[in-house]
């Protein structure tokens, strides 16, 4: 599983939705999660990957999100 397919089961749990109604684009302004629960999934990225993610750019969409945790991984 890539990040990108991680982050997307994440939001599915976090929201209650159907992963398939996710793409790049989605905003998770527009999903109703704030920047609280964005750290939170984070953290919860962080225990799955087995690496420490200091959210220190601002991420808006699921992509910026992937983006961020690879560049991080590397």
């Amino acid at each position: 599983m890539n990040i990108y397919e991680m982050i997307i089961k994440l939001l599915a749990e976090h929201t209650g939705r159907n992963t398939s109604e996710f793409t790049p684009e989605t905003t998770f302004e527009s999903l109703g999660i704030d920047s609280l629960e964005t750290v939170e999934m984070v953290m919860e990225l962080e225990e799955e990957l087995d690496v420490e993610l200091e959210l220190d750019e601002k991420v808006s969409t699921i992509a910026e999100l992937a983006a961020f945790v690879e560049k991080k991984v590397g």
